[in-house]
């Protein structure tokens, strides 16, 4: 049974999942969001930047710069927030706010 559940869902066994929630807000109010997934053998820091830059890609968006304040903030909570300072040009959006919601269950044979 476990075999046959694990090729429904599309992940081999051993395999870790990451899922990273990336939302974006305007005046208090949800505008458009997305999950990224990530199960490839990698490190924690390179999961998160290539599920950023795939939010980023579907959102229509150049990729944010970390300040001092979103790496405290990632490393204590996973999760932060990015504002019209971590961006180069100009957002239509209040921030864009994304957050860790799975991560590193590793699925036994």
């Amino acid at each position: 049974m476990p075999n046959s559940l694990n090729r429904i869902k599309g992940r081999k066994e051993g395999s870790t999942m990451f899922r990273l929630w990336g939302k974006l807000f305007k005046s208090n109010r949800l505008l458009r969001d997305t999950v990224s997934c990530n199960d490839k053998e990698d490190t924690r820091t390179h999961k998160v930047f290539q599920c950023l830059e795939e939010i980023c890609y579907e959102l229509d968006l150049e990729k944010p710069i970390w300040l001092d304040k979103n790496i405290q903030d990632f490393k204590y909570h996973d999760k932060t927030r990015f504002y019209q300072d971590n961006f180069i040009e100009h957002v239509d959006f209040d921030y864009l706010e994304i957050e860790v919601i799975e991560e590193d269950v590793t699925i036994q044979p």
